[in-house]
């Protein structure tokens, strides 16, 4: 039912803005200027540094599996969603919930709509199914939320480490005026660590972030269809009703119509 890909908008949008960088600066001159070790450390392991006080290491290592995953898109449509648990209703309604056990094995890639069919095919009460399913999409939306809020918290940390490496640079070349062979390297910390922090922050952190925001919402609106659904099984209702109520959800250009 879900196919992974890659996410077009994201992979596309960081690549070309990093091409634009890059073409910027070798029309400017030699890329071997903007490229500083030193400044490097400062500001990528600074910026990881300073985030992991903020956070747990578990947090941290969780961040940066759901980092990887905002360049992979493997959730459904929301009509193709809906048209989904619509067909499984229909066979619930027309051969019994109990046949819907041979459907539960070909739900393996979505975790949620799988859990969900099961504990109707399982014959729980409406209310108990409500609770479960409510309880695991919460938690999954605070797990993203913390993710987010790591994402967001470095593109804080990133300029301000690119700020101390430029005040560092600065006191270094102060320091030094007497000596001309430092005064290059000592500009070269003060500003590339200025430059690396910038572009971390505003070209990676913030706009992953937004990605895994925006992409948590269209989760959520897929965990929502699903535990429709699967309180309408619990319910044994007819698919049309099951049809009307997806399509209050589902926003207008996304509405299905399968029993008309």
């Amino acid at each position: 039912m879900t196919r992974a890909s890659m996410d077009i908008a994201t992979t596309l949008g960081l690549g070309v803005g990093f091409l634009l960088l890059a073409a910027a600066i070798l029309l400017g001159g030699s890329p071997f200027a903007f490229v500083d070790v030193p400044s490097v450390l400062i500001v990528i392991g600074g910026t990881f540094a300073v985030t992991m006080i903020s956070f747990s290491f578990e947090e941290m290592m969780r961040a940066q599996s759901v980092l990887l995953q905002t360049l992979i898109d493997r959730r459904s449509a929301p009509n193709a969603a809906a048209r989904a648990v619509l067909r499984i209703a229909d066979t619930a309604r027309k051969s019994g919930i109990l046949a819907l056990q041979a459907v539960v094995p070909q739900l393996r890639g979505q975790s949620f709509l799988q859990r969900a069919v099961q504990l109707a095919v399982d014959g729980l009460p409406e209310g108990e199914i409500n609770r479960i399913l409510h309880q695991e999409g919460q938690a999954k939306q605070i797990r993203h939320a913390h993710s987010a809020s790591v994402l967001r918290r470095a593109a804080e940390v990133a300029p301000a480490m690119g700020l101390i490496g430029t005040l560092l640079g600065l006191v270094q070349m102060l320091g030094n005026l007497n000596d001309p062979s430092t005064i290059g390297p000592s500009m070269a910390l003060a500003l590339l660590t200025t430059f690396y922090g910038a572009v971390l922050a505003n070209m990676v952190f913030l706009p992953l972030a937004s990605k895994l925001e925006r992409n948590s919402e269209a989760e959520a609106l897929l965990d929502t269809i699903y535990l429709t659904a699967a309180l309408s099984i619990a319910r044994q209702d007819n698919p049309r009703r099951l049809e009307i109520e997806l399509n209050a959800i589902l926003p207008p250009g996304e509405r299905v119509r399968m029993f008309d």
